[in-house]
């Protein structure tokens, strides 16, 4: 097996690992803010995020829609801590209206991974949806190891060598 198509493989199954992704927001002034929130992805790599209205994050959405997402490897779980295996995409961020047909599926798929706790969530009118789509990307698997992901083929890895960037 080829080292791209290991990077697939790995690539392929990191994201099962998580239920909470790591979102960078930026301000309207341009202040950035990293936070974390739980999602659940649809089979296009859209992530959705169920968030409060009182969380800076979501201001910053509301104001800008850039949001990069990050998933990495839990820190007991790596052989190499500046090897962390890690994927990253840039997206755009779109509000889902309430109580429309979209919102009420995305949230079944809350209450689905998440339990009891979304039937609070849903109670409280400032708590929102929001759908973050992947423009570009990135997966290290380790050192030496990174690949970009474009926007056109979010499953294909593409290995990254030399000084291409």
């Amino acid at each position: 097996m080829s080292e791209l198509e290991k990077a697939q493989s790995a690539y392929e199954g990191f994201l099962e690992e998580f239920e909470s992704a790591i979102i960078g927001t930026v301000s309207d002034q341009g202040i950035p803010n990293a936070s974390y929130a739980p999602f659940v992805m649809d089979e296009s790599k859209n992530i959705y995020i169920y968030v409060s209205g009182l969380s800076t994050h979501t201001k910053n959405l509301s104001d800008n829609p850039h949001v990069s997402v990050m998933f990495i490897e839990d820190e007991a779980q790596t052989n190499q801590i500046f090897g962390r295996r890690r994927l990253n995409f840039d997206c755009t961020a779109t509000l889902i209206e309430r109580e429309t047909e979209n919102w009420n599926k995305i949230v079944e798929q809350f209450q689905e991974r998440f339990g009891q706790i979304i039937e609070i969530l849903r109670s409280l009118p400032d708590f929102r949806i929001f759908q973050l789509t992947p423009q570009s990307g990135r997966f290290v698997a380790g050192f030496g190891s990174i690949y970009n992901i474009n926007g056109n083929n979010l499953d294909q890895l593409v290995q990254i060598t030399g000084d291409k960037q």
